[in-house]
């Protein structure tokens, strides 16, 4: 019988977060957010709900809102590309 070397603690809990976390879109989006938008916008705005494919975003102040309003189209095109799929079609940002 052989001892197999212990893993790291964090490779172990990758695995299990993997498997407990949710699979709906607002999950998968909060997910890649920073990845997707930066990190400016990511600590100025975050995502709250999504319903068929309209994510809503809650901004921080609404001069953001209007930013991220503006680079809609930007946007999406980057979410949708760390989704893997076209998941999310049109925002919506609130101010909060």
């Amino acid at each position: 019988m052989s001892n197999a070397a212990p893993r790291p603690l964090a490779t172990a809990l990758e695995g299990l977060t993997a498997s407990l976390a949710p699979v709906t879109t607002l999950a998968r989006v909060q997910q890649v957010w920073e990845r997707a938008t930066g990190v400016a916008i990511a600590s100025a705005a975050q995502p709250v709900s999504e319903r068929d494919g309209v994510l809503t975003v809650r901004c921080e102040a609404s001069v953001w809102a209007q930013e991220l309003d503006l680079m809609a189209p930007e946007l999406l095109r980057s979410l949708n590309a760390a989704l893997g799929a076209e998941l999310v079609h049109a925002l919506r940002c609130r101010t909060g």
